[in-house]
């Protein structure tokens, strides 16, 4: 419970929605930069960056001048109507992309912009079936739960038909090995379309994945599977759908987690880091493909597409992007922070795996050798407990089975002292945690 207020208990008054029972102990009051401050006037090193969006930090100066000049001259229009910044925006995204990305549309959340994406390419493909990883997370309105296996399944009725699950071709918990006992992933890939191709009744539209599954335990796809999932997809004539909500925008230390790969999807949605903290999603595809979707009547008309206020911060932070050159400071940051949680993994016995690419790392402990079974969930609980207490907001996967992975990506400008200190608490939190239990 949070703490007594004047107003009473906070929770009195609201839904639960996490799934969870426990919002954060303290109620925050502000934030600047790295960190979040509480209404007791305790400093919390923000490495989750808010909802995972915040990647120029709380309340960058850019960001809080375009706010204040925008919304003075025009927040919100009729959706049929066409203003300035976003003209400059879907352009300017465009520019940033390889061809044949040149087509946009600027909605509010992933979740919207995900389930845009299906829509079009259930309309352009005239097909209904829907390919996603078997730990994925899309958002949570219809057509986006229903592509989303890592939660919220149960309890709400029949999802839509056509929807297949692909196996996650995970190197640390590998489920199909070669004769060596390494991962086989290009054998799980083609043991998983053998499954989905006996289901499918011959209407397969599309695959929508993220190049890192997030919500998923932070998996990095391996080298090479992103092209064969391509191949996959273009032998049954399906659209490729990159969801690169967290991943887009340098946070990995390329603009797009997929030019890693070398890898062109079909249609591309980011949200979250679109809009450094702000409700801005996008969905970016190929004239050609825009074309057929609107000579088939595409509809997907929101109260806030193409809303001007939301679009004016996403070309600031594309401003602030290029001028800091945060793709080259999201990876020199990701080398500390990858440096340092490995030194944390050599020297404390629970930590098993340290991955990712960027500021967007995963550290899985393995409580379970030490404490038994469900070791890793109470022990991942106790370390997020231990962080707060020491002033560091983690973020804990929330999959059953999985409460021992962390996601951490903190704004791209942390400096090089607030990745150190984060790491230090870290440490002194799984020592402490480790003593406990």
């Amino acid at each position: 419970m949070l703490p007594e207020t004047t107003y009473g208990a906070p929770e009195r008054h609201l839904i639960r929605y996490s799934g969870r029972a426990d919002f954060t102990p303290e109620v925050i009051a502000r934030a600047a930069g790295t960190s979040v401050f509480t209404e007791s006037g305790r400093e919390l090193l923000d490495f989750t960056s808010g909802q995972m969006s915040a990647i120029l930090g709380h309340s960058h100066p850019a960001i809080v001048a375009t706010v204040r000049e925008q919304v003075a001259l025009l927040d919100h229009l009729h959706s049929g109507m066409l203003s300035r910044p976003v003209i400059e925006l879907t352009r300017r995204l465009a520019e940033t992309l390889p061809d044949p990305l040149r087509k946009a549309m600027l909605l509010t959340t992933g979740a919207e912009a995900n389930e845009a994406a299906v829509r079009m390419a259930k309309l352009v493909t005239g097909r209904h079936e829907i390919v996603s990883f078997a730990r994925s997370w899309h958002g949570m309105t219809q057509g986006a739960a229903n592509a989303t296996y890592s939660a919220g399944r149960k309890g709400y009725g029949p999802a839509a038909p056509g929807n297949f699950a692909l196996p996650v071709p995970d190197r640390f918990h590998p489920d199909v090995v070669d004769a060596d006992g390494s991962f086989d992933w290009r054998r799980q890939l083609d043991l998983g379309f053998d499954l989905i191709d006996a289901q499918s009744v011959g209407s397969l539209a599309a695959c929508l994945v993220e190049p890192i599954l997030s919500s998923g335990g932070v998996i990095e796809l391996p080298p090479g599977y992103l092209a064969a999932l391509a191949r996959k997809c273009r032998e049954r004539d399906m659209l490729l759908i990159l969801d690169e909500a967290q991943t887009g925008l340098c946070r990995t230390g390329d603009w797009y987690a997929f030019e890693h790969d070398g890898v062109v999807p079909d249609i591309l949605t980011l949200s979250k880091t679109l809009g450094a903290g702000l409700p801005l999603a996008a969905v970016l595809t190929s004239p050609d493909i825009e074309q057929q979707a609107h000579d088939r009547g595409f509809l997907f008309f929101t109260t806030h597409v193409s809303d001007p206020l939301p679009a004016a911060v996403g070309n600031t932070v594309l401003d602030v992007l290029v001028r800091d050159r945060l793709d080259e400071r999201a990876r020199h940051l990701g080398t500390l922070l990858r440096d340092g949680l490995d030194d944390l993994a050599t020297r404390h016995d629970v930590v098993g795996d340290v991955r990712g690419r960027g500021l967007l790392m995963g550290m899985e402990l393995v409580g379970d050798r030490v404490l038994g079974a469900g070791g890793a969930d109470r022990l991942g609980a106790a370390v997020t407990r231990r962080c707060f207490d020491l002033g560091l907001h983690m973020n804990i996967v929330q999959l059953p089975g999985m409460g021992g992975t962390f996601r951490i990506a903190p704004p791209l400008t942390a400096s090089d002292d607030e990745i150190a200190r984060g790491v230090a608490i870290l440490d002194e939190a799984l020592t402490a945690a480790v003593r406990d239990l």
